[in-house]
């Protein structure tokens, strides 16, 4: 993995569970924790992701980046329906409003109960290195969800700063990483398709696009 800056864990705990949204996002990441030898496990749940195959693709290619550095990968549960239901009358919700808010809630609970229940004592997500989310948002229902169990830590560390978010494009382009063009609800994808249409552009294409040196 590339060079990246030394950092610390919560209580100096040498073993993380990173919810990862996809590959792209979590590289860095998993740099960081690897620079410091952390021992990490990646859990992978993300129901809003649509369609199919564009999950798939998702998970695919972060599967294939943990095993190439021999990461537990952690395949969790397709529920898109519950997600649906969890959404309903918010469709047009947008991007960071309520919506969202409900959506990083779903995950990061699943996520925090498999910490719980495996004995992690920290957590943290790929979710907030993102320069499309609001970080507060992110770390506001992380933290939430980890307050429902005692001895678990959501880990609320800024990702993007000190380099990491150049970093986290730099590993992207090294590993040919798909390149998603939009947030991954069938919501976002109409609204990325939308300002498609008024930049004179084609709609997205599931699976066509890498990023490339």
């Amino acid at each position: 993995m590339s060079k990246t800056v030394i950092i610390s864990v919560p209580n100096n705990i040498k073993q993380v569970l990173l919810h990862s949204c996809c590959a792209p996002c979590s590289g860095e990441i998993m740099a960081a924790l690897s620079a410091i030898n952390i021992d990490y496990t990646i859990f992978f749940y993300n129901p809003n992701i649509h369609p199919r195959k564009e999950y798939e693709i998702r998970k695919d290619e972060n599967k294939r980046f943990a095993e190439k550095h021999q990461i537990p990968f952690i395949d969790a549960d397709y529920d898109i329906d519950e997600w649906y239901e969890r959404t309903k009358g918010l469709e047009f919700d947008p991007e960071r409003g309520a919506r969202c808010t409900i959506c990083f809630e779903m995950r990061f609970e699943r996520a925090s109960l498999y910490a719980h229940e495996h004995d992690f004592q920290v957590f943290t997500s790929s979710m907030g290195i993102s320069r499309w989310k609001d970080m507060q948002q992110v770390n506001t229902a992380g933290k939430r969800a980890a307050e429902k169990y005692p001895n678990l830590t959501y880990w609320d560390y800024n990702w993007r700063k000190k380099g990491g978010s150049q970093r986290m494009v730099t590993i992207a382009k090294q590993e040919q990483f798909y390149k998603q063009e939009y947030c991954g609800c069938t919501h976002s994808l109409r609204e990325a398709n939308q300002r498609c249409k008024e930049q004179g552009r084609e709609n997205i294409v599931i699976g066509e696009n890498h990023y490339t040196e």
